[in-house]
């Protein structure tokens, strides 16, 4: 690398980043400066390439820059700071104290210019794809031959960690084949891990996997500027993703901690910092140093964002845009009044999942901005969208059988600004989404999560199959709303209200059909999460149920009737948002002078904070039809109607079907 001015520019610069993250760390005495020293001097030269506006953070047509290994939480605030976002000195010197705006990992909502939430290694990859696949959808709907309005880059920085989590593999395998050109992931390769050398527990080799996966592999020294300079270049004419293998040095510039796993998650202490600082001509006795003439060079970034912004808008305003533009309207500002919904008042039984497959439809209809698919089962979760074709032209995402980057990828999408996205799987394979559908719910990413095949009521595919716990940890997620309608109208009535909240939601929808109630019910009352669907005078019991469990609690309770005891019974298509209603609304539905039973085929703890027993799943399922199954582990009208009289001492005795 020849030292030119600006190339000694650049070091000073990098130099800077590098002494702002060891003071940041030093001075909580807790975080990673080793990655961020690692990554400065990339860092300057992709801040001379970048598109971004840091006065309008929100610039549809900027650069996406993700950090995928958030914990270099300590290299994106020093950016962001000299940028000229709104992040001052003092909120660095805050770093991972009580209410800062720079917390440990970077949060989306939380810090002004962090693109989505990371930490969790692996995810940050996965959110990258799905930004670029956003992209990708926008631009084929609103671009022209004459005028691309949606032509950005997504740049996502990733260490060894990152590509060794398995949603890596996924992620860009799914990038490869979908030929998404304009993603560029930069592998800062600095060979070391928190336990030492990567060398101990990998050893593959990344060129390879990468170009087996249809991506252009690029390899540089991640300290030569000019190296970065070319590559940095090379990729915006890229015709497929980009990997650019930055070999790195952990700590450059950490004196005798520099490329040791020392520097990956401690202080460096005031000695190194220091010596360090001596030798690149800073003052070791100041920190939190910014040279006049490096600040200058950073908030350039705020001249020529505002410039590209503005040509953009330009670019809107010539005449042949006009449909260009109203395309890009609709993505941008979707109206939910337009959505005719299906109506299922006259139908016998519906699944939950067919009629879901009708909503989608209607709503995708309405709404272009729609977009979604399935981990490999559209046929089983009802989630194509006829006629609309297949991703990045049409609204179809053929994902693959890769349940985590699915749910990354429509976080992603979700906050990109111009799609809405849903993805499906069977409920029992959310276990392998629930690190990301987690950040959904941090973040309150308003993401859809479709999950068929509810239950026991899987059948014969068995336990391996069938969700037991899986709806009671989904519940314990804060700011995440687990939806179990009870039938094919309720189905539509959740959906009205899922798409009015800015948080994520999970549909927990049935394999079999189920009958379609016709008591009257206050359809408005949805929205409360839990609503009384048959009231008794006199009622000494209430029963609660959400999805196939409501139809026989409400047989139930014309069966304790005929006993002597009034019943009444009360479905709970959402609790997560009936735990959110005042002490007043609950009271109305749950009469406290009444015992309470709740039933639900999964374990159903979280009953407990209403009733007095809770008829849940105390085992995992088994192999069977699923009449069998319901009737084996109790979910029957004899049964509840039994536990019922149990509840408030009334003698139990079989009685006639006819009568109800």
């Amino acid at each position: 690398m020849v030292m030119t001015e600006q190339n000694a520019m650049r070091k000073k610069m990098a130099n800077t980043i590098r002494f702002l993250a060891a003071d940041m760390v030093q001075r909580a005495n807790s975080g990673h400066p080793g990655a961020p020293m690692g990554l400065a001097d990339i860092a300057v030269v992709l801040g001379e390439k970048l598109s971004h506006n840091p006065k309008n953070p929100k610039w549809l047509n900027r650069d996406r820059l993700v950090f995928s290994g958030g914990h270099g939480s300590a290299l994106i605030y020093s950016l962001l700071h000299l940028w000229g976002y709104d992040l001052s000195l003092e909120d660095l010197k805050n770093f991972r104290q009580l209410d800062s705006k720079t917390p440990g990992h970077p949060e989306y909502g939380h810090t002004e210019g962090i693109e989505i939430t990371t930490g969790p290694l692996g995810q940050g990859i996965a959110n990258a794809v799905g930004f670029a696949m956003a992209e990708a959808y926008t631009a084929n709907q609103v671009n022209s031959e004459t005028c691309e309005l949606i032509d950005h880059k997504v740049y996502c920085l990733c260490g060894d960690g990152d590509l060794q989590e398995g949603i890596s593999y996924e992620a860009c395998a799914l990038a490869g084949h979908l030929k998404l050109k304009d993603m560029v992931l930069i592998y800062d390769s600095n060979c070391i891990t928190i336990e030492g050398d990567t060398s101990i527990a990998w050893s593959e080799d990344v060129e390879a996997r990468f170009l087996a996966q249809n991506w252009d592999v690029k390899k540089i020294n991640g300290h030569c500027y000019d190296d970065i300079n070319k590559v940095l270049e090379e990729v915006k004419t890229a015709t497929k993703p980009t990997i650019i293998i930055a070999n790195t040095i952990i700590g450059k510039g950490a004196g005798e901690l520099e490329g040791t796993h020392h520097t990956h998650g401690a202080p460096l202490g005031d000695k190194i910092i220091a010596e360090s600082k001596t030798k690149e001509g800073f003052n070791p006795d100041e920190s939190f140093q910014i040279p006049e003439d490096v600040l200058l060079r950073f908030r350039c970034a705020i001249e020529e964002g505002e410039l590209a912004e503005k040509e953009w808008i330009h670019r809107q305003k010539e005449a042949p845009l006009i449909e260009q533009n109203e395309a890009l309207a609709r993505l941008l500002n979707p109206d939910f009044s337009n959505i005719e919904f299906p109506d299922f008042s006259d139908a016998a039984e519906v699944a939950t999942r067919d009629s879901n497959g009708k909503i989608l439809n209607a709503i995708a209809k309405a709404i272009p901005s729609f977009i979604g698919g399935s981990a490999d089962l559209s046929p089983s979760n009802k989630t194509e969208l006829k006629d609309m074709g297949d991703f990045p032209k049409g609204r179809n995402i053929h994902f693959g059988i890769r349940e985590h980057t699915m749910a990354a990828v429509t976080n992603a999408m979700a906050l990109y600004g111009t799609t809405i996205p849903f993805n499906a799987t069977f409920f029992v394979f959310s276990d392998y989404l629930k690190p990301s559908a987690r950040i959904a719910a941090l973040t309150k990413i308003q993401n859809f999560f479709v999950w068929t095949h509810d239950s026991i009521g899987v059948g014969e595919d068995g336990p391996t199959h069938e969700p037991i716990e899986q709806i009671s940890q989904f519940r314990a997620l804060p700011n995440f709303y687990v939806w179990r309608p009870a039938d094919a109208t309720e189905n539509v009535e959740a959906w009205r209200t899922a798409l009015t909240i800015q948080a994520p939601h999970g549909f927990v929808l049935s394999r079999q059909k189920l009958k379609t109630l016709k008591p009257k019910r206050d359809f408005g009352e949805v929205s409360n999460g839990a609503y009384i669907v048959k009231k008794r005078d006199n009622a000494t019991i209430t029963l609660m149920a959400s999805g196939s469990e409501l139809m026989p609690c409400l047989q139930a309770a014309c069966h304790l009737e005929v006993l002597g005891v009034n019943a009444n019974v009360v479905s709970v298509p959402c609790l997560d948002l009936f735990n959110e209603q005042d002490k007043a609304y609950k009271e109305t539905v749950i009469d406290l002078s009444t015992k309470v039973l709740a039933v639900e085929a999964a374990t159903a703890t979280e009953y407990y904070r209403y009733a007095d027993d809770v008829l849940g799943m105390e085992t995992f399922g088994a192999s069977a039809p699923a009449d069998l199954l319901f009737e084996k582990f109790g979910f029957t009208i004899q049964n509840i109607t039994k536990r019922a009289c149990a509840l408030v001492d009334a003698e139990y005795k079989v009685v006639d079907l006819g009568k109800c």
